[in-house]
């Protein structure tokens, strides 16, 4: 064996990519321990291992995502000291992730210009049509203005690949890129990959499939449990020897054997089943048998998947164990395993144990109560069963390798006790060791009499594992392979080769077929806005109609003093929620601003006192940003927990200055803040200009990208180099001061320092952000939207006066807001996720 075997040019060639000695320990658990690689110019070296051997993490290192406990990196000879994302780039370090670093709440164009530099982007003609040739370049077939969440897994990947590719980087690193692909796209990423190593490129391809490494690498690096296992030529290592030193011993099979046992005890039949995407699949498997489900991706059998868990309706039928089955108990008792693990499998901020055992929640039930040492116990004995590797049961999921997150999902499904187990892509992004365990289970499960079906675009797959397996075309049965049938030619033969007619199965570029210029306004930012337009105008006529006064001078220029004061407090909110947090403290720091300027601001007090006290209220406001951001990236206080301190912090100060309202506010100052053009108060054109400048910030420059890709994604916009701590602290500190803004008017509105004043714009600065369309989960959002939004709110709380309506009524047309705005937001965050 060959295993420590070098490329000749190796010895004298100097290493694009040198990592020596490299060490990474996470909660003392050793990731990589003095692990070297080093990657030539113009070569393919593949990086080989379980899941949790350490590649993605080697790979983190390599572009700054991770820093290393100890070692040393090299770039092109040139030591790096402390190698960061930005830095990477810069270097030319390139990564695709197997998780791809997107962000689903941003635009197409939006994700490439937060990941690519400037440079990139300066070819013939504009921004959009450089991006647009680069999309054209990877094959990826989508419009520059789709939102990204609506692309499909596949597309996402291709986005990752095409930002990759944009850099043509020095080094080019791979991680898993084919596993959502379907094999048009697998060949073509194949076709780029060589171009990018004939230019001289060096690529680290990390996968787990060896006719990949066959087919591209020069060489083969493996892991196993953080340590370095072997080097090797590809051409001088045999599989046998790699699988060897991947999970050190050597595999007698990949597959456990097929079910041989004769029976007449049919588990499953399908019975003309149609629905969404596939039509008229029939099948029957007996106990003991697996059921496949193969095809090009995008041919029907994930829907077909969907609708045997009951999560699509479809009609003919659907018998299990002899009995029909309707849709619901479909629902109730099979256990679905998706593709995506990630968002569809899987709840990443919980623990290991609570996922596995969610759906099994009353097995744990002891009289009314759940039995904690019970869960704990059952939970545990079936981790271990399917050798999951985890510091504990309490561990976050998110922590664990793909393969072992896929056990996970699969734990689930066993502590359910389902009356059928549905795998779609069950290994997709598995080692080779853990495949087997899967494999095993699966084949255990059916031999106990509970139907199995699996889905995968791995032919080879299906022909070890499965014992019957429908081939899908177009949507449609086209074949139905058994026995010695089941070959992985046969298999390819059959999906290729149909003529079956399109049904109503939805491609791969779906969402570009679909997309056009009003739909892709209407799943943007400014739709909720243009909504809001017109029920202010509506709302203004109506008003107007029942009492002629509402626009008067007067009460114009009352109407916009309100919203000026609300307009501000409520755009520094809407940055708080577009990074996905939220202010809680913006009330109460409005209405202690205000207090403290009681002391400076009156008749009397020289200039430079009454600049004193506005300096003062601006460097407190600036502080208490400081403070809340701190708490939140640095003490690791939630955005609720570190504001609502401050919230109440800062009005405990506001009582301790004033316990009753006094010191009486100036009146030149006053006369200054509220200088009018016609009805129009400067003080809401200036909000007006801030709230333009703010949204073209947000837009088009990197400010604003870096706000709402904190918000959409923190994990995907860390890798893509965005500093989110500092994005953060930057951000509570921006809303602070736009606070400030909000308490100069409200000076002028209370006229006094009192500490009662101010607490109600915390809610009321929410409900204009919410109702302008901004998310409450973060990434997205408009500042005119926000401003729209407090216009409505004035307004309806101004309507009462002039409909002669009591004081009550205020509240309950608040609360309509409220209720109205979390409604349309959760309606409209439902229909999208079904565009995915």
């Amino acid at each position: 064996m060959h295993v420590d075997t070098m490329v000749e040019d190796a010895k004298t060639a100097t290493a694009v990519l040198s990592l020596t000695g490299i060490s990474k320990s996470y909660a003392g658990v050793r990731a990589l321990n003095d692990v070297s690689l080093e990657v030539m110019p113009g070569e393919v070296h593949a990086l080989l291992g379980e899941n949790g051997a350490g590649k993605s993490t080697l790979m983190n290192v390599a572009s700054g995502t991770v820093q290393p406990d100890g070692g040393t990196i090299a770039v092109a000879g040139q030591d790096i000291q402390t190698l960061t994302p930005h830095l990477a780039a810069e270097l030319g370090i390139a990564i695709v992730h197997q998780h791809p670093a997107v962000l689903p709440d941003m635009t197409v164009l939006e994700n490439m210009r937060v990941a690519l530099p400037r440079s990139v982007f300066q070819g013939e003609g504009s921004v959009e049509e450089v991006a647009a040739r680069m999309l054209a370049a990877s094959g990826l077939r989508v419009h520059l203005s789709e939102r990204v969440e609506t692309l499909s897994v596949a597309q996402k990947h291709l986005l990752e690949i095409t930002k990759a590719l944009a850099l043509k980087p020095r080094v080019l690193v791979l991680d898993e890129p084919t596993a959502p692909l379907g094999q048009d796209s697998v060949d073509f990423l194949f076709a780029k990959v060589r171009e990018a190593v004939a230019a001289g490129t060096a690529v680290v391809y990390i996968t787990h499939r060896m006719a990949e490494v066959r087919e591209l690498a020069d060489r083969v690096t493996v892991l196993r449990d953080g340590t370095l296992r072997g080097v090797a030529r590809v051409d001088e290592v045999t599989d046998d020897e790699l699988l060897a030193m991947i999970i050190g011993r050597r595999m007698e099979s990949t597959f456990p054997p097929k079910w041989e046992g004769a029976t007449d005890e049919v588990t499953l039949v399908l019975d003309g089943l149609s629905g969404p995407g596939f039509d008229a699949v029939s099948a029957s498997v007996s106990r003991g048998e697996i059921l496949g489900v193969a095809g090009v991706v995008g041919n029907g059998q994930s829907e077909l998947l969907r609708a045997l868990a009951g999560l699509e309706s479809a009609t003919g039928r659907v018998l299990v164990g002899g009995s029909e089955r309707s849709q619901h108990d479909l629902l109730d008792k099979a256990a679905y395993m998706p593709a995506d693990r990630h968002h569809e499998a899987l709840m990443m901020s919980l623990t290991v144990r609570e996922n596995a055992a969610i759906a099994a929640l009353k097995r744990f039930k002891r009289w009314a109560l759940l039995s904690h040492s019970a869960e704990e116990r059952i939970v545990g004995e079936t981790l271990d069963e399917l050798s999951v590797k985890a510091s504990s049961q309490d561990a976050v999921v998110s922590s664990l390798s793909g393969g072992n997150q896929q056990k996970v999902v699969m734990a689930r499904a066993l502590l359910s006790q389902p009356m059928m187990v549905i795998a779609d892509e069950p290994t997709q992004g598995v080692d080779v060791g853990a495949r087997f365990e899967i494999y095993r289970i699966l084949r255990e499960i059916s031999a106990s009499g509970i139907p199995v079906v699996v889905a995968s675009s791995d032919a080879k797959e299906l022909e070890g594992l499965c014992d019957k397996v429908v081939v899908m075309s177009r949507g449609n049965a086209v074949a139905m392979l058994t026995a010695d049938q089941i070959t992985e030619e046969r298999i390819v033969q059959a999906a290729v080769t149909s003529t079956a007619h399109t049904t109503n199965a939805a491609p791969l570029t779906e969402t570009v077929k679909r997309s056009t210029p009003f739909r892709r306004f209407l799943q943007g930012d400014y739709a909720p806005t243009a909504l809001l337009a017109a029920v202010i105008v509506v709302l203004g006529v109506f008003i107007f109609s029942q009492n002629a006064r509402y626009l008067s001078d007067f009460n114009i220029f009352s109407v916009l003093m309100l919203v000026s004061a609300l307009g501000f407090i409520a755009l520094g909110q809407t940055i708080a929620l577009l990074i996905g947090g939220i202010d809680l403290s913006v009330g109460p720091l409005a209405g202690f601003l205000v207090v403290v300027g009681s002391f400076f601001v009156n008749d009397g007090q020289p200039f430079g006192v009454v600049g004193l006290g506005l300096l003062l209220m601006f460097v407190l406001a600036v502080a208490t940003g400081l403070i809340n951001g701190s708490l939140i990236r640095f003490g690791k206080f939630t955005a609720i927990a570190a504001t609502l301190t401050l919230y109440i912090a800062l009005q405990g100060l506001s009582f301790l200055l004033r316990d009753s309202p006094g010191g009486y506010i100036s009146a030149d100052f006053t006369a200054i803040m509220t200088t009018r053009v016609g009805p129009i108060p400067v003080v809401f054109i200036v909000l007006v200009v801030v709230t333009i400048g703010l949204e073209l910030l947000l837009r088009y420059r990197r400010w604003g990208w870096r706000l709402r890709a904190t918000g959409s994604n923190e994990e995907a916009a860390r890798r893509l180099g965005v500093g989110v701590s500092r994005t953060v602290v930057l951000a509570y500190m921006t809303t602070s001061i736009l606070a400030f803004g909000g308490a100069l008017v409200l000076m002028t509105q209370i006229g006094v320092g009192d500490p009662a004043q101010g607490v109600s714009y915390t809610l009321s600065s929410i409900t204009a952000v919410v109702l302008g369309g901004t998310s409450l989960l973060g990434g997205r959002g408009t500042f005119v939207g926000s401003l729209f939004g407090s216009i409505l709110l004035i307004q309806v709380l101004n309507a009462t006066t002039f409909l002669g309506l009591s004081q009550m009524w205020q509240y309950i047309f608040q609360g309509v807001l409220i209720l109205v705005a979390a409604i349309a937001y959760s309606l409209a965050r439902r229909r999208k996720a079904k565009l995915v």
